[in-house]
């Protein structure tokens, strides 16, 4: 079964005014692969990253505006739906997500995650599939960055790329985290 693109991708540019992109809510919440800070703005989530468990990886700072409470109400909702589908999810009985992402990045970095939520559930795939899926063969170590800056993991499945020798390669929340996303989709 392919995976396709969330419901609503409202992709924001680096270059564009910074208060228009950042989240104006966030929660964090405990579940089965550990705890997760979730953050949104009116247009969809923006950051989903695990809290650190120990110094393998640094915990990202998420930084919230100030929103009107209809802005805030509409963030929130996001995130409810965002924890239903994860949990949905880590229970075995949801292999596509439908909310609404709002992350930020270059235009290339855009490209990137689309890829991403393009790649069938289940399924890896390596950086050099990547960089031929966007038509950017060449740019196979600007892929592997561009995977690393996404702020939005699981619902962006950043963590679907192996190495090209089928090895599980670097995760921004550890080998274990991605070993154990990669052993709940195989089973879905």
């Amino acid at each position: 079964m392919s995976r396709a693109i969330a419901a609503k991708y409202t992709p924001f540019y680096r270059h564009q005014h910074h208060n228009e992109y950042l989240p104006v809510v966030k929660r964090q919440w405990t579940n089965a692969m550990g705890t997760m800070v979730l953050a949104a703005n009116e247009y969809g989530l923006t950051d989903l990253t695990f809290l650190s468990q120990n110094e393998e990886w640094p915990t990202r700072n998420i930084t919230l505006m100030d929103g009107l409470p209809a802005t805030k109400n509409l963030a929130e909702q996001h995130i409810d739906q965002a924890v239903k589908q994860i949990e949905l999810y880590l229970n075995g009985e949801l292999n596509e997500f439908s909310v609404p992402l709002a992350p930020v990045g270059t235009e290339f970095q855009h490209q990137v995650w689309q890829a991403l939520l393009a790649l069938p559930f289940g399924t890896a795939c390596s950086y050099s599939d990547i960089a031929k899926q966007i038509e950017r063969p060449k740019a196979v170590r600007a892929v592997g960055s561009a995977n690393g800056a996404n702020h939005i993991a699981l619902l962006i499945p950043c963590h679907r790329v192996i190495g090209k020798s089928g090895a599980l390669t670097g995760y921004a929340y550890g080998v274990e985290i991605k070993r154990r996303l990669l052993m709940i989709e195989a089973a879905i």
